[in-house]
């Protein structure tokens, strides 16, 4: 359920003791949020709620000043609120500073501290479920947008051998480079040289919208361009498996769909609120009934 309410306190006065989580963001009726960390407060038997709120960009200020003030545990954060957030915490994380953005909030006895769990949730469910180690492995990354900044910033993390960021605007593709290129081997290149670097890639990975519902049939990349064994990777889970990594796997490469991303970056949050181990399974089995029934994700 969304809230239009930003009056934490009543809600607060009504509940004493039962912790309140949520996320925040414009718009945020499509949130599977709180479905997912309800399950998780419930399979753990832990007294909490999560809602979801409706936060406009001039509210912003103000909601988290009523979240401070009545205790609230913690926060997720989405668009569009990720930078603006950060100005109004006490302490922010090393990778959530050095990416700009903040997607998890902890309140830690009134002080509020900023992480990023998107990049770090993408990388856990890569090595779960496609990949065990992408040391020293060539991945292409397509697109160079918000989602993309995340995902690089984690991957360099794993040693690859090579990372080539593909982009239409090569600017905004070398613009992320100059300021990560400290991290590991990382180079811009453009969508003309697209087809070549998928032939020798280890991992493909879209973190544009292209595929997307409702334009399913659209493809970043043809999965005939990516050789046999690699891991063809989308960001996107509306659909769960985009016709990129479907028409990938026909080619003989493993497929990796988004939905896995979006319930480790829940996952991290979760534990960094809780310091419990996320009932994973659990979540993703909310998830995914829930998305059966609507036929529609965030």
């Amino acid at each position: 359920m969304t809230d239009s309410s930003l009056d934490l306190s009543g809600w607060r006065a009504a509940n004493p003791d039962k912790a309140l989580y949520a996320v925040i963001g414009d718009p945020i009726a499509q949130s599977k949020s709180p479905i997912m960390h309800n399950r998780a407060f419930a399979e753990l038997g832990l007294d909490a709620e999560y809602r979801a709120f409706l936060v406009k960009e001039e509210q912003l200020e103000r909601f988290i000043a009523e979240a401070r003030a009545s205790r609230l545990a913690g926060l997720n954060v989405t668009i569009p609120h990720k930078l603006h957030v950060m100005k109004h915490l006490d302490d922010i994380d090393a990778d959530a500073e050095e990416l700009g953005a903040v997607n998890t909030i902890v309140n830690d006895n009134g002080r509020l501290i900023g992480y990023n769990t998107d990049g770090i949730g993408y990388v856990r469910s890569l090595k779960e479920e496609a990949i065990a180690s992408l040391q020293q492995k060539e991945i292409v990354v397509i697109g160079a947008g918000g989602a993309a900044r995340g995902i690089v910033h984690a991957l360099l993390k794993e040693q690859p051998a090579s990372i080539a960021l593909v982009n239409r605007t090569v600017a905004r593709a070398e613009e992320l480079v100059a300021s990560l290129k400290h991290q590991g081997e990382l180079r811009a290149c453009g969508t003309d040289q697209l087809q070549l670097l998928c032939a020798s890639a280890d991992v493909v990975i879209n973190t544009t919208s292209v595929g997307m519902y409702p334009h399913e049939d659209e493809q970043p990349a043809q999965g005939s361009w990516l050789k046999a064994g690699a891991v063809a990777s989308d960001l996107i889970y509306n659909p769960l498996y985009t016709s990129f990594v479907e028409d990938a796997e026909q080619h003989g490469c493993i497929k990796h769909g988004g939905l896995g991303m979006f319930i480790y970056q829940g996952a991290f949050a979760f534990e960094y609120w809780t310091g419990k181990q996320a009932p994973v399974e659990a979540m993703r089995q909310a998830v995914l009934a829930a998305l059966k029934q609507k036929h529609i994700v965030e």
